[in-house]
């Protein structure tokens, strides 16, 4: 699924690719021309995303897109194999939502990342690197694994991937039209 919009085009610039788990966030970044993704670390997951403070993952979110001018941030999706959402679905959403408010007017994306810790614990595993050292690791290496696969779809259909999330007045987050919900299969 590919998105419509302002920012539908692809223009050069750093590109952010998050994996939202339960105990931590893993980073990735691009190179300013999009063609490779790189980690850039895992972030401890605290605080209360309905709190008023910026929890400190969020807040080093929004250094990175700063730091880096970033163009756009890719969310990774977990959908489940059919293409279901689940409560892990509304929760990386919820997630993106709150980043998407906090780096506003730098748009976020939603990508599916069905079978991205998986590919990323079989990447660790082909580099040699023992199982139980994977944690430490697995979640940027998933990060990686999202972001490249939204570089991949931006040089293949010259458009940002995914569904995009926008912020209607500066508050509630709605995706984009069109856009499989809860539920919905992917077409």
């Amino acid at each position: 699924m590919t998105s419509a919009g302002p920012d539908a085009a692809v223009t050069r610039g750093v590109r952010l690719g998050v994996d939202v788990g339960a105990a931590r966030v893993g980073l990735a970044a691009s190179d300013p021309d999009g063609l490779v993704a790189t980690p850039v670390e895992t972030l401890a997951r605290e605080g209360d995303l309905a709190g008023a403070p910026v929890p400190p993952d969020i807040t080093r979110i929004v250094q990175e897109v700063r730091e880096r001018a970033a163009a756009v941030v890719y969310v990774g999706l977990p959908r489940h194999l059919s293409g279901k959402e689940g409560a892990a679905t509304e929760a990386a959403r919820g997630y993106a939502g709150r980043v998407a408010r906090e780096i506003a007017p730098v748009p976020v994306h939603l990508v599916d990342e069905r079978m991205t810790t998986v590919t990323a614990h079989q990447a660790l595993h082909a580099a040699g690197r023992p199982g139980r050292r994977h944690r430490a690791v697995v979640d940027q290496v998933a990060a990686v694994v999202i972001l490249q696969s939204a570089l991949d779809t931006e040089r293949a259909q010259g458009v940002r991937a995914g569904e995009r999330l926008t912020v209607p007045g500066g508050t509630a987050m709605q995706a984009d039209a069109g856009a499989p919900r809860r539920g919905e299969e992917q077409a």
